[in-house]
């Protein structure tokens, strides 16, 4: 069941440096689409489905980090999303997503981990982040941080307060808050053709065919969070900055989809 639901298109664009700038595609974003989950949202980038469910449990905090909760992402890659992923355990690319993902979350601060922290030393939120690829065709952590980010500004938290006489918690679930977002991060990958020529939002077919691929995630001060360049062909200190600064730009477009979408099914 879809509780929200916006699409646009913002653009994904072929960039050969130096010519013209072509929007090729679309994003598809619907937030709360499982509504057993605390938040959510599914994001269709081209022909690449990714849904982020986040389920919000509660934990005691690590004795070294008394005053943190806990965020715990996962990346599944089944074999129903494409023929060259096997069922079984995660496989190496579904691994490198999922360390990729935790590296934006740490490296963005997009959330503090302090915020998480009801009483100190004594409990704490744990966000289970599973985001699942549904229909891959190439461009996978684009779509996963969109999803990410979208299905975080879903969460809705009940107040939780500890019981001094019992010392136990006790949720009310009616009074729910949302989620603190600091940053609002967003990747967007190249992939690079001889150093001459780069594409955004690059398809499984173009990623196989590339000489290497570059994803670069910002956020909306403009501040770069994370390059991730696993390879490759390398790429000259001037077309990195190009792609940072088309990175800046699409951030913009992303970001604005996601809050009308978020406003449009916010209770008033």
């Amino acid at each position: 069941m879809l509780e929200g639901k916006h699409s646009m298109k913002v653009g994904c664009y072929l960039v050969p440096f130096g010519g013209k700038i072509d929007f090729i595609e679309q994003y598809f974003f619907y937030s709360g689409s499982i509504t057993t989950a605390d938040g959510s949202a599914l994001v269709k980038l081209g022909n690449t489905t990714v849904i982020c469910g986040v389920k919000a449990e509660l934990a005691a905090p690590a004795v070294d980090s008394a005053n943190k909760g806990y965020i715990v992402p996962n990346v599944e890659l089944p074999s129903l999303c494409a023929e060259r992923f096997r069922s079984g355990p995660p496989g190496e690319e579904a691994q490198a997503a999922s360390q990729f993902i935790a590296d934006v979350i740490e490296n963005s601060q997009m959330i503090v981990k302090e915020d998480l922290c009801i009483a100190n030393g004594k409990l704490a939120w744990v966000l289970y982040c599973d985001i699942i690829c549904l229909d891959y065709d190439g461009n996978l952590l684009d779509a996963s941080v969109f999803a990410l980010l979208a299905a975080l500004k879903n969460v809705q938290l009940p107040l939780v307060t500890i019981n001094e006489e019992t010392g136990l918690s006790e949720v009310n679930l009616k009074q729910k808050n949302p989620l603190i977002i600091r940053k609002h991060p967003v990747a967007t990958s190249f992939a690079i053709f001889d150093d001459t020529l780069l594409i955004v939002d690059p398809t499984a077919e173009e990623e196989d065919l590339a000489t290497g691929t570059v994803t670069i995630v910002t956020d909306e001060e403009g501040r770069l969070c994370s390059v991730h360049k696993p390879g490759g062909s390398p790429l000259t200190g001037a077309k990195l900055q190009d792609c940072i600064t088309r990175a800046i730009t699409r951030h913009k477009e992303v970001k604005k989809l996601i809050d009308k979408v978020i406003k449009s099914i916010t209770p008033k």
